[in-house]
């Protein structure tokens, strides 16, 4: 009873939510969206401080007879990523492709054939009638012939830049990358995630990084929205693919 009750109040929830916003759009009809008003962020709902891994903060010294401090960034320091904290771009590059072509042929034919002689021959003329032989008493033939093709013509490609956030750096010196972009037009939101191993060496002296030479690489590039949603199927549809045997 209890569940029932929970489900209908969901029910009721929602339809509410929904007719909300309907109204929202009626109303709006003929009008040019309205802009967001200028506020301080950190008072907006849903506002959360962002908490990064960041290495341990080392207090600023000066040097005997020197105008610099340690924390001042040098002219000719390796400005690349190499801790926790540091931001290296990612450059992006997948173009696979992918051509593959099967085609397989079997043919097989037999034939068996078997006769009476001698006094069983005899017998069997005897009591068969006169069209049939001993001679071809069994015959049998047989032949299967199988004929299959199949092909593959698959073609991917994405080029773009995300800028990462060193997360880890391993025992080996190897640094631990993990980068998300999202990128909201209209009513779609398109997501790039990049995560994976580089090697300091790797890194360019522009502070860039190939993707192709990320190990444990986890590409993911997709979208949410009002056109993703409509491109996919309907819950219902998908349950019935799920369980449905044929």
């Amino acid at each position: 009873m209890n569940a029932l009750l929970k489900l209908a109040t969901g029910l009721l929830l929602v339809s509410t939510l929904g007719a909300c916003a309907t109204t929202d759009r009626l109303a709006n009809v003929g009008r040019a969206p309205a802009l967001t008003p200028i506020v301080d962020p950190t008072v907006t709902a849903g506002y959360r401080p962002v908490t990064m891994p960041m290495p341990a903060a080392e207090p600023a010294t000066y040097q005997p007879n020197s105008l610099f401090s340690s924390d001042a960034r040098g002219f000719f320091k390796d400005q690349r990523a190499a801790k926790v904290g540091d931001i290296l771009t990612v450059l992006v590059t997948i173009d696979d492709r992918a051509q593959i072509g099967n085609t397989t042929t079997a043919t097989r034919s037999s034939s068996n054939e078997a006769g009476l002689g001698g006094a069983l021959g005899s017998i069997f003329n005897a009591v068969a009638p006169a069209d049939v032989s001993a001679d071809a008493a069994i015959g049998t033939n047989s032949g299967v012939s199988n004929a299959g093709n199949g092909s593959v013509n698959r073609s991917e490609q994405v080029t773009t830049q995300v800028a990462a956030v060193v997360t880890q750096v391993l025992p080996n010196g190897n640094l631990v990358i993990e980068g998300r972009q999202e990128v909201r037009v209209n009513f779609e939101v398109r997501d790039l995630i990049v995560a994976g191993i580089v090697r300091p060496e790797d890194i360019g002296s522009d502070n860039t990084i190939a993707s192709s030479k990320i190990a444990e690489a986890r590409i993911a590039y997709g979208g949410r929205g009002q056109i993703t949603d409509v491109q996919q199927p309907r819950y219902g549809q998908q349950i019935l693919d799920a369980i449905l045997p044929f």
